[in-house]
């Protein structure tokens, strides 16, 4: 394992050819911005780092909300040592040696491990089994960093013995100081380069950043490194500057993608915001959403299906016409594929918003799903079975079935197994088609039944 003096000298030597991020990590926490819930005054955090009894931890949060640099200063602030690890190259044996060391300084020195694991949520199975016994009885402090949400990606085991904090984007005004700083900061940033910005560039490189420090610092740099220098006219020494502007910035802004993981919970979350907004009647925060998922890659089908499914979960027989529109985008989708297919995904959309809402065909097929769990396989009535051969008449099957079509009037008459005669899973279901239409007011007769 490589010496913490030797990583330590190797760190300091690779400092100054750093990225613009890397050089400006805050060294304590007064200079650490955001986060005011997780690490500001008053916080639990602050308190357990003032008395030094720092428990296993997850940090959770997009890119760029400091992370690392959290568990970096906890690590300054602690008399532990701090050991960082990769989830992502690293094995169950290298965990081991980690977990063998850090047994042994306990043992020797009485000195404490914190373990940062960067992406712990690509920690395996056999990983998380292997180090839960050490997390449990205090050989290491864990702490760890994900961009998923640690519910799905972290052993149950693990999860419960630690202490889950959730970091948020940062604000654009917390971006901006962090940007001002660097252009300030001689020693690790950009300050004496002469660096000239032009007014409200800062702000855009925060807005675009999206709440990440890091690429916002990074477009920062990368800005200053791709603009021409200029002699300064108001000095006589001829001293170069370099002038920013929000031109420059846009050239350098390549939106790659919008943030969303076709399996990761920001894909669950943005389909869940589609269909509450359906529901909730409101085609404009629909029409949003649909765009967030398709202009981000979604594959159109996925959601054409979800929206056939909404058509009959959420409005029923209060608008049969939902279904069919739901039905025509999902057929568009597929013969038309992206892009041309987003105006008809938009239009089945908007229909939805806009439909009158009921849920009675789904609670009442939820119904249904739990009395044939609950009464298993019930005999279907004599009356009603098949009579399509000699042995089976001569058994009375269909024996005094009433035929519907030969009976002038009603037909009393029952249908269900004996066990559940009389069952009722429609209360207020209208059936008569033309009733559940559109007036020529455009109003449905049957009025909102939201969930």
């Amino acid at each position: 394992m490589i010496s913490d003096l030797f990583v330590y000298k190797m760190e300091k030597t690779l400092k100054h050819d750093a990225p613009l991020p890397d050089r400006m990590r805050p060294s304590s926490l007064e200079e650490f911005v955001g986060q005011e819930e997780v690490i500001g005054q008053g916080s639990m955090l602050r308190l357990l780092l003032a008395k030094d009894e720092v428990p296993s931890m997850i940090f959770w949060g997009p890119p760029g909300t400091g992370k690392t640099t959290l568990a970096r200063l906890i690590a300054r602030m602690t008399k532990a040592r701090f050991v960082q690890f990769s989830a992502v190259s690293s094995g169950v044996a290298d965990l081991r040696a980690v977990v063998h060391e850090s047994q042994e300084r306990l043992k020797m020195h009485s000195e404490r491990t914190i373990l940062f694991v960067d992406e712990i949520h690509r920690w395996n199975k056999a990983q998380q089994d292997a180090f839960l016994p050490f997390v449990e009885n205090g050989t290491v402090i864990l702490i760890g960093a994900t961009t998923e949400n640690p519910s799905f990606e972290v052993n149950a085991a693990l999860l419960s013995r630690c202490k889950v904090f959730v970091l948020e984007r940062l604000a654009v005004e917390s971006i901006e100081k962090l940007l001002e700083r660097a252009l300030v900061d001689t020693e690790r940033g950009l300050g004496g380069r002469g660096v000239e910005v032009g007014e409200g560039v800062l702000k855009f490189i925060a807005e675009v950043a999206d709440g990440d420090a890091r690429a916002a610092l990074n477009l920062l740099e990368m800005t200053v490194k791709s603009t021409p220098e200029r002699v300064s006219k108001d000095s006589g020494q001829g001293h170069k500057l370099v002038k920013l502007t929000k031109g420059a910035v846009a050239k350098l802004v390549r939106r790659s993608h919008l943030k969303y993981d076709q399996s990761g919970e920001e894909h669950y979350n943005i389909i869940s915001a589609l269909h509450k907004s359906l529901r909730g009647s409101d085609p404009d925060a629909a029409l949003y959403w649909l765009g967030r998922m398709l202009e981000a890659g979604e594959k159109p089908e996925y959601i054409a299906r979800r929206l056939v499914r909404f058509a009959s979960e959420d409005i029923g027989l209060a608008d049969p016409n939902a279904l069919v529109q739901a039905l025509a985008a999902f057929d568009a989708a597929h013969k038309l594929g992206v892009p041309e297919c987003d105006v008809c995904l938009a239009q089945a959309v908007v229909y939805l918003a806009r439909a009158s809402k009921s849920n009675e065909l789904y609670l009442a097929y939820g119904q249904v799903k739990q009395d044939v769990e609950l009464t298993q396989n019930e005999p279907v009535p004599i009356h009603l079975r098949n009579t399509s051969t000699k042995l089976m008449k001569d058994l009375g099957y269909g024996r005094d079935y009433i035929y519907n079509p030969s009976v002038a009037g009603s037909v009393e008459q029952d249908y269900f197994p004996e066990k559940l005669r009389g069952k009722k899973y429609l209360k207020n279901l209208i059936f008569n088609v033309k009733d559940c239409q559109s007036d020529d007011n455009g109003d449905n007769n049957d009025g909102d039944k939201s969930k």
